[in-house]
């Protein structure tokens, strides 16, 4: 399988992150709503503690109207509670104006002392259905106004959607002196994969066929080229992992047992990215996946009958799942973000059986990148980029 050339080849491990269920997505049978899993400061903060203390070292805040908190505010009151794990915040491009989003960037950045880096996300707005590449052009602006903001002594930009002039971008300078925070992006149409070649830092990809994955990929590579740019990639998958295959399977149908049909297409359709292309992607593989719902020997797409997005998880034992791991960092994956349901019990099934083994960094910035001998840390060290 051909291996694409990344941003970050020289580093021997990866970022693992974990995910906190702002957006009302925590279930102990999916489906099944339960009151104690609800999306609660309470509720995500433990989640955020846990994987801070379990040496995850990002941690991925989702952003959405109709469930959950302001992901803003979230990550504001967890920079008081945290130390050591970085926040990796949603940000939909256009809710905010572009030189405020600066600023509030900006000021969480100051508070987290450079443990931000940002999702971006182009959704549409509450009670806003717009054409897709309408929607990534106005993200690219905000993009590149951010950009400005956090590197430049003025804001000077003239686009379709906004117009900026001699703004000064003094307010806007984030604590990450080195270009700002790193942007992560996520999409699947060409519009959006031209905005993440040719301005972000970390493609983000669903769980799909390894092959699959390459040929994104390599597509992806080739747009970032054409900018003259290399970019790393990533994964967003949920886990299961037990000590034994068997058991992790077992847990698998378990999760599953209590889904009705109706309500998984319920909770699918309320998600403001439902009718996206990557939510395709994701019902296709469902569509490809056995009697099972396995479309690879570990990779159970049971997870997308009660969820948009991100549909699919690494289910076995712990050397099944770190061997996973590894075929995917051969590929040139460089950081992932697993999950898994409930939240805080999955987190520390990893916690215990996987990341004893694992070498986790934080990925250097594009800009003033870290020296390659930033080391591969054990558990808990917590080292910030």
């Amino acid at each position: 399988m051909t291996v694409v050339p990344v941003r970050s080849a020289d580093l021997d491990a990866a970022e693992i992150s974990w995910f906190s269920a702002l957006c009302s997505d925590d279930y102990r049978l999916l489906g099944v709503p339960d009151g104690d899993l609800r999306s609660s400061f309470a509720h995500c903060s433990a989640i955020v503690r846990t994987a801070e203390r379990l040496g995850f070292r990002n941690i991925l805040c989702p952003s959405s109207y109709q469930v959950g908190q302001d992901v803003l505010t979230f990550v504001a009151a967890c920079s008081q509670i945290t130390s050591r794990i970085n926040f990796l915040a949603a940000i939909r491009c256009g809710e905010l104006h572009p030189a405020m989003l600066a600023r509030t960037v900006a000021t969480l950045d100051h508070m987290l002392q450079g443990r931000l880096t940002l999702n971006v996300i182009s959704s549409d707005f509450p009670g806003e259905t717009a054409d897709s590449a309408f929607r990534y052009r106005r993200s690219r602006e905000v993009v590149q106004i951010l950009r400005q903001a956090w590197t430049r002594d003025r804001i000077d930009f003239e686009g379709e959607h906004y117009s900026l002039k001699g703004l000064p971008a003094d307010p806007a300078k984030p604590y990450q002196q080195n270009g700002g925070p790193l942007l992560y992006f996520g999409g699947y149409s060409p519009e959006a994969l031209d905005l993440c070649a040719a301005e972000c830092d970390v493609y983000l990809m669903w769980p799909e066929p390894k092959e699959t994955i390459a040929e994104r990929m390599r597509a992806v590579h080739d747009r970032a080229a054409a900018h003259g740019r290399v970019l790393d990639y990533g994964l967003r998958v949920h886990v299961i992992v037990r000590d034994t295959e068997a058991e992790a399977r077992d847990y698998a149908e378990h999760l599953v047992s209590k889904l009705d049909d109706e309500v998984g297409r319920l909770i699918r359709a309320r998600a403001h990215d439902a009718g996206s292309l990557g939510v395709a992607h994701q019902a296709r593989a469902r569509e490809l996946a056995d009697q099972f719902g396995y479309i690879e020997r570990h990779l159970w797409t049971g997870i997308g009958r009660a969820r948009s997005g991100c549909g699919a998880a690494l289910v076995g034992s712990a050397d099944q799942v770190l061997s996973e791991i590894e075929a995917y960092r051969k590929m040139g994956v460089r950081a992932f973000i697993f999950s898994g349901y409930p939240h805080l019990d999955e987190a520390e099934h990893f916690g215990r059986l996987v990341m004893p083994h694992l070498g986790t960094v934080s990925l250097p910035h594009v800009y003033g990148r870290v020296p390659a001998t930033v080391p591969a840390t054990p558990l808990g060290t917590g080292v910030r980029r």
